[in-house]
C-alpha cells in the first residue's frame, strides 16, 4: 500500500511540475530577496496576487545536522507588498504559511506525511517520523550494533551483518562488494537512525532456494543504528531533478549537485553520506560537498530507483 500510495503522489506531482516547468520566476523576487530576513534563505515566489507576493522562506539551518528542519514544522511566508504593476518589491513581513495552496504539486507528499505524523506516538519521546529504504555500510566483520535506544552506551539488541559475498559455484548475483543488509528507517534521533525489518543480505536478489541457510541473519527487529553507518540510493521523490533542497519542502532554495562519477544528480547512486531524516525526506550530501534534503531514498542493488 505504501509504494502505491508513493506512485500515486508521484505521478500527480511529476504531471503538475511538467505544467509548471516553463513558469519564470516573477519579476518581483529579485527585489524581494532584499528584504528576506537576517537569518532565512529565500526559496520559491510561490503567488502573486494583485500587488501582495508569496516568497517561501525556511531557516538558514535546514540543512545543518544539529539544526535541521522538520518535515511536519509549521512554515513561514514573507509577503511581499508590490508595486502596482506587481515587478518590484517595497515592503515584506514575515507571517505564517496558513495554505494549504491549491497550486502547490507538495499537497499530495502532505497527506503522506501527515499519515507519518500521526504515528509519531507510537516511536520513542523526541523520534522525528520517517519511512525511507537503506542499507548498512559498516564493514566491520562483527557487524553493525542495533541499539535499544539512540546512545553508544545502550543495551545491543542485535547486530546487522557486514557485506555478503554469497557464492553458488558461479550462479551467484552477488556484486563485487557484496551484498549490504538492507531495512526500512523509521524515525530519527540525535544522529541515530531507529530501523525495522532487517532483510537477510542479498537474499531478495537470489535464487530462494539456493540461499544457504547459513547466511548470516540480521536482527530484524526494531532498534537504532547510527547514521553514519546508513547509505542508500536516490529514489525518484517526484521533485526536481539535478540537485538538493535547503529544506525538506520542493519551494525551498535548490542547490545543484553532482553524483559519484560526474553529472547532474539524478536516481543513478546514491549520496556520499545521509545524516538525518523527516518524514520522506533525507538530510544528505553530494559527492561534490553539497548538503541538503532529498526526498525518497531507496535499498534496491541491483538497479535505480527511478
Amino acid at each position: 500500500m505504501r509504494a502505491l500510495l508513493l506512485i500515486a503522489a508521484a505521478v500527480l506531482s511529476a504531471a503538475a511540475q511538467a505544467a509548471r516547468a516553463g513558469d519564470s520566476e516573477p519579476a518581483w523576487r529579485a527585489s524581494a530577496l532584499a528584504l528576506v530576513p537576517a537569518g532565512y534563505v529565500a526559496g520559491t515566489a510561490y503567488r502573486t496576487e494583485g500587488s501582495t507576493g508569496y516568497l517561501a522562506v525556511y531557516p538558514a539551518t535546514s540543512n545543518d545536522p544539529k539544526t535541521r528542519a522538520s518535515a511536519f514544522a509549521a512554515r513561514q511566508a514573507l509577503v511581499v507588498t508590490l508595486t502596482a504593476d506587481a515587478t518590484r518589491a517595497t515592503s515584506a513581513e514575515l507571517q505564517p504559511r496558513i495554505e494549504p495552496d491549491p497550486d502547490n504539486d507538495d499537497n499530495d507528499f502532505a497527506r503522506l506525511h501527515a499519515e507519518l505524523a500521526a504515528k509519531r506516538a507510537t516511536l520513542p519521546a523526541g523520534t522525528e517520523p520517517c519511512d525511507l529504504d537503506a542499507w548498512s555500510i559498516d564493514k566491520d566483520s562483527s557487524g553493525l550494533n542495533v541499539r535499544a535506544e539512540p546512545s553508544v552506551k545502550a543495551r545491543v539488541l542485535g547486530t546487522l551483518p557486514p557485506p555478503y559475498r554469497l557464492r553458488l559455484g558461479g550462479a551467484e548475483n552477488t556484486p563485487e562488494g557484496g551484498w549490504l543488509t538492507e531495512f526500512r528507517i523509521i524515525g530519527f534521533k540525535d544522529g541515530w537512525f531507529l530501523i525495522e525489518g532487517a532483510r537477510p543480505p542479498g537474499k531478495d536478489y537470489e535464487d530462494e532456494k539456493r540461499y544457504p541457510r547459513n547466511a548470516p541473519r540480521p536482527y530484524a527487529g526494531r532498534g537504532w543504528v547510527a547514521s553514519n553507518k546508513v547509505g542508500a540510493n536516490y529514489a525518484n521523490g517526484a521533485t526536481r531533478m539535478g540537485g538538493l533542497f535547503q529544506a525538506p519542502f520542493i519551494d525551498a532554495k535548490w542547490m545543484p549537485a553532482q553524483r559519484e562519477l560526474g553529472g547532474a544528480l539524478d536516481t543513478d547512486g546514491g549520496p556520499k553520506r545521509i545524516f538525518a531524516c523527516s518524514g520522506l525526506w533525507g538530510l544528505v550530501e553530494s559527492h561534490d560537498g553539497v548538503r541538503g534534503w532529498w526526498r525518497a531514498l531507496c535499498s534496491n542493488q541491483v538497479t535505480n530507483c527511478s
